[in-house]
């Protein structure tokens, strides 16, 4: 495969990418809307000790949880993008302007990831809140229910017993003159704060977590000839041989286990085919994810959502970071900290049946050659040229 320098940029290719954008500033622009609707609000009964705590203020606002949880992900995927990407494995003869590609589509693709995650956990939260209507354990202390309009509003349920109220009444017995204080006790389910801090900083500690190669460790497959006794031993190098029972066998071992077949094949000792990361390094990347936790907790202890509210927002944003991030990202077990390159021009925007993916195709083709090329992920201002059957 021979390859020639070009300035080219494919803006079909940029413009698919833009899209992107448009589409997640959307989501987000949609999922804010519906907070200024007024939801359905569900009937509640006045006394009902499970709505009846009082209106407390937030432990975490809603602009500290945008700060924490967008914001400050955004600066740190752009720090972690500038300062680790690509790694040490780069030759010091590959051009900078190489390189500072490669960190601006990781920097790309990791605000990409982030930007999916939290619009698509927002809009999906702000839109079952309202269809939902279901109300806060405060709502009581919200709404300042007019007692005199019990029988004016009830919907159902008995009117009394022994001088307990037991009945359903709807929310136009409320005389809060703040409609939108009012609105929001019937938000409870699911937890915004939960799914948006869950969405944004869960996917910033699988960001970190790709990044400073925090895997579990694993193992490879035994290699063909390999025996059990040197892939499980704890000193494959002192094994003797199974034709001779000497120490010469047909492969030349060393004390790390590691096995230089005479055949052509390295094999390794299943333990040493992998080790744990650095604590340190688990801990700061889950430090995120232990503040989404914090900021989750909060909205129990401040009386703003039952528990099940919690959960379920909390398991929104996180299933929201998990598909954002493997959507953009390769896999944290075999993915080697790197994002997924950019779509063929001839792919950008569609690719059908059967093609099988948004990488390859024939970009044009000239006497019998098929020329591709990858405008960005690093390798931009690259031709590929192939035979046209490649």
């Amino acid at each position: 495969m021979a390859r020639r320098e070009t300035s080219r940029v494919s803006i079909r290719l940029m413009l698919s990418y833009v899209l992107d954008w448009i589409i997640i500033i959307g989501a987000a622009a949609i999922g804010v809307a519906l907070g200024t609707i007024s939801p359905n609000k569900r009937p509640i009964s006045l006394s009902n000790p499970e709505l009846s705590y009082p209106n407390n203020p937030d432990t975490v606002t809603v602009a500290v949880v945008i700060i924490v949880s967008l914001a400050a992900p955004a600066a740190i995927i752009l720090l972690t993008s500038l300062l680790l990407v690509p790694g040490p494995s780069v030759p010091k003869s590959v051009p900078k302007g190489l390189i500072w590609r490669r960190k601006l589509w990781e920097w790309f693709t990791g605000w990409l990831g982030l930007g999916m995650s939290c619009a698509s956990s927002w809009l999906i939260t702000s839109g079952l809140k309202n269809l939902v209507g279901k109300p806060r354990p405060d709502v009581i202390a919200r709404c300042m229910p007019d007692l005199s309009q019990i029988a004016k509003y009830a919907v159902a349920g008995i009117p009394a017993v022994k001088g307990t109220t037991v009945t359903l009444v709807h929310a136009g017995i409320c005389t809060n003159p703040d409609p939108d204080l009012l609105d929001d006790g019937w938000r409870s389910w699911p937890s915004g704060h939960s799914s948006f801090a869950a969405s944004g900083l869960v996917y910033l500690s699988l960001f970190l977590a790709s990044k400073l190669a925090l895997t579990l460790p694993f193992l490879y497959p035994k290699q063909p000839g390999q025996s059990d006794s040197s892939y499980y031993s704890a000193f494959p190098s002192r094994l003797p041989s199974s034709s001779s029972g000497s120490y010469a066998s047909k492969y030349d071992r060393d004390d790390n286990g590691a096995q230089a077949s005479k055949l052509g094949h390295r094999q390794i000792a299943a333990r040493n085919q992998a080790a744990s990361p650095p604590l340190y390094l688990l801990a700061l990347a889950f430090t995120p994810t232990g503040a989404a936790m914090y900021i989750t907790a909060s909205r129990y202890s401040d009386f703003r959502h039952h528990g099940f509210d919690i959960l379920s927002g909390f398991l929104i944003g996180t299933v929201a970071a998990f598909a954002a991030f493997r959507y953009y990202h390769l896999p944290l077990s075999r993915g080697a900290g790197w994002s997924w390159g950019p779509r063929s021009r001839a792919r950008a925007f569609w690719t059908g049946v059967g093609t099988g993916g948004y990488v390859g195709g024939n970009e044009a083709k000239k006497g019998g050659e098929a020329v591709m090329m990858e405008d960005l992920g690093g390798e931009r201002g690259e031709e590929r040229v192939s035979g046209a059957g490649t």
